[in-house]
């Protein structure tokens, strides 16, 4: 991995105080997984935004042509 993209991490949920029961868990479990969802889904990225000179400048000049010589005559 270069490091490009993070490694995705299964979310986990620690209790810290008190003793919730297996509905209690659930209902959590539930709630929480369909917020993170929701708030997912809705995550865009913002557009970019094209600057006044990006829009302005002329766009570069075609390389030159060898074969025609300077002032288009010869001799």
């Amino acid at each position: 991995m270069t490091g490009a993209e993070p490694e995705k991490q299964d979310p986990t949920i620690e209790i810290l105080r008190g003793s919730a029961t297996e509905e209690e868990l659930a209902a959590l479990i539930a709630v929480v997984s369909d917020a993170y969802a929701q708030e997912e889904a809705a995550a865009v990225a913002a557009d970019r935004r094209v600057s006044a000179w990006q829009q302005t400048r002329r766009p570069m000049r075609s390389t030159m042509r060898r074969d025609i010589p300077w002032g288009r005559f010869s001799g």
